[in-house]
């Protein structure tokens, strides 16, 4: 009797329909509720459009409809219901206007976890303030993050924060959220550290994952709690379970290096993979870092490639230079320097200095495509007007090599001479450029001079060039016992040429003591290192016993690796050796002939 007797009351009394529409709400019977919220909206009360746009939002009772339930929500609001404000400011925060389409999903996600559309936050902005005056916590707590991470023009971090701290007051765990990350903004006193440890923890209790999240951050670093490993990764777990990607990777790099938590490499990627296909660029490079090195099994090259990509797609420089040496040398990927010149590029944009490098050494090349080899140069360029040195100098190196421009020898003098100052590179182009001649006026003294600066800094190069040039006497006077020590130098870096030059000045004619025995060990080294100049003198050696050493086979040997690089020269010492029937027995230093 007593229902029959409301649903009486709820056809003339929209209060009393609305009374108990919410009450066959409350059960469950939305199908039955919204007649009855329908005619109280329609009447006018501001309750009833809230509760009818809720229903088209969600579908209860009635199917969805996105563009009534703005209708609706928008009628409550402007009528002052604070509820019905604060959701449609949650509806433009996420890029949902109430003429779009809109899953009711999408608005119970914290603020800024991700909006669906485009944000119009000046009409978000709008409806929270309205919400935030009224007393909504929701309000205040939409209005701080509006203040913080809206346009830059509208950004109000003071502000910001008085928002968030009367939201958290209200006991909004959004709120104290917020409250929390404005406390860490910067750099936090011990204060701030412990009151927005404090706020997270409610937050937290209240079932905010990002909440999780950063407690396990606070507890990993030890900032505002004691530093806890195994603490964090608790946090960490339960904040990547609800889907929070940061604490995803984090959880799988503390799975991977067993902090906290007992190593397992199986899990710790499993982890990282989620991270990474959520769009982790930090995660995806390491999924492919664990691929390339393998491990228990070989590496896989072919699915770091993979990996590697998705992160530099993602902006992850040191990716992005792994990328192109994978492309440059064909390992999982197919070889395609122009290929590995772009990622390298996009590499070196973002600040890696390494790809910078490796990109101008390809366009030095000539290997890196026109379009890349245009950009690059231009890069550089401008780098050289900024004053970058390095730029100046591989700008220079363009120039005199016509690389991505029109050859101009002046021009790159000129900016040699600037990279000079700082680049070792550079000291040793410039002083080769003097000593030729080469768009600048030939000066070989001082070319010898930027030859000593850039060998000194420990170019291999300069060193050999400074030494070939105290040989001959090319800056104008010659200097035997300095070439023999920048020889040795180089040497020592593994340069062949100078080894076999060693080799060369201590076999005598040359103003340094004559060491047989030492230029067959230095003709050796150059010869075992393909030198074919130095096989043909090893072989020599080895065939009159000039180092000590007599050994007709091993001259013989020698003598034919040296004819199959084209030194024909070793022609005639081949045929004045005996044949192989004849050859004596090798001679050791101190026997009789």
């Amino acid at each position: 009797m007593v229902g029959v007797v409301r649903r009486l009351l709820g056809l003339w009394s929209p209060r009393a329909g609305l009374r108990h529409a919410l009450e066959l709400g409350e059960g469950g019977r939305w199908d039955r509720a919204f007649p009855l919220l329908a005619r109280a909206a329609e009447a006018g009360l501001a309750e009833a459009q809230y509760r009818v746009g809720r229903c088209y939002l969600e579908g209860a009772g009635v199917p969805a409809s996105a563009s009534e339930a703005g209708r609706w929500l928008k009628a409550a609001a402007e009528q002052g219901f604070v509820e019905a404000q604060a959701l449609l400011a949650t509806i433009y925060l996420r890029g949902l206007g109430p003429q779009d389409g809109i899953a009711a999903e999408t608005l119970t996600r914290p603020a800024g976890a991700g909006p669906a559309g485009v944000p119009d936050f000046a009409a978000a902005r709008l409806w929270a303030q309205r919400a935030a005056a009224a007393g909504s916590a929701d309000g205040q707590a939409l209005l701080g993050y509006i203040l913080t991470s809206g346009p830059e023009e509208g950004r109000d971090l003071r502000a910001a924060e008085v928002w968030y701290r009367r939201a958290a007051e209200a006991g909004s765990p959004q709120g104290r959220l917020g409250l929390a990350l404005a406390l860490l903004r910067g750099t936090p006193s011990e204060e701030e550290f412990r009151e927005a440890a404090k706020q997270l923890a409610a937050a937290a209790a209240a079932g905010l994952p990002g909440a999780h999240y950063l407690l396990g951050e606070m507890h990993d670093r030890g900032d505002g709690l004691t530093r806890d490993p195994a603490q964090a990764v608790v946090f960490y777990r339960t904040a990547a379970e609800k889907g929070v990607r940061p604490a995803q990777a984090r959880l799988g790099l503390a799975l991977l290096e067993g902090r906290g938590v007992a190593k397992n490499m199986q899990e710790g990627e499993s982890w990282l993979r989620r991270a990474a296909l959520a769009g982790d660029a930090e995660a995806a490079a390491l999924v492919g870092d664990l691929y390339a090195r393998g491990g228990e099994l070989p590496p896989n090259y072919a699915e770091a490639a993979l990996w590697f990509r998705r992160a530099a797609e993602a902006g992850h420089r040191t990716a992005a230079r792994t990328l192109g040496l994978m492309h440059l040398t064909g390992a999982g990927t197919a070889r395609d320097p122009m290929e590995a010149a772009r990622w390298f590029r996009l590499s070196a944009e973002a600040g890696d200095a390494q790809a910078k490098a490796d990109l101008a050494n390809l366009v030095r090349q000539g290997v890196a495509g026109p379009e890349e080899t245009q950009r690059t140069r231009q890069w550089f360029e401008e780098g050289a007007l900024a004053g970058d040195l390095m730029a100046a100098y591989n700008f220079g190196v363009c120039l005199a090599e016509g690389v991505g421009i029109e050859r101009d020898d002046r021009q790159a003098a000129q900016w040699m001479r600037r990279a000079a100052d700082g680049i070792a590179n550079a000291q040793y182009w410039y002083g080769r450029m003097l000593i030729e001649g080469r768009g600048v006026a030939a000066n070989p003294a001082e070319g010898a001079a930027w030859l000593t600066r850039a060998a000194e800094a420990g170019m291999v190069e300069a060193q050999v060039a400074l030494a070939e040039l105290l040989v001959s006497g090319g800056a104008g006077h010659e200097d035997h016992p300095a070439a023999l020590a920048w020889f040795r130098r180089a040497a020592e870096h593994g340069h062949v040429g100078a080894m076999f030059a060693i080799g060369a000045m201590l076999g005598g004619g040359h103003a340094v003591p004559e060491e047989r025995t030492e230029a067959a060990l230095w003709y050796r080294r150059a010869a075992e290192r393909g030198h074919g100049h130095a096989q043909m003198m090893l072989g020599r050696y080895l065939a009159r016993g000039l180092g000590g050493r007599r050994d007709v086979r091993e001259a013989r040997q020698w003598l034919e690796r040296a004819m199959a690089q084209g030194m024909t020269d070793a022609a005639a010492d081949l045929a004045h050796l005996p044949a192989a029937e004849e050859e004596p027995a090798p001679r050791r230093a101190g026997q009789s002939a």
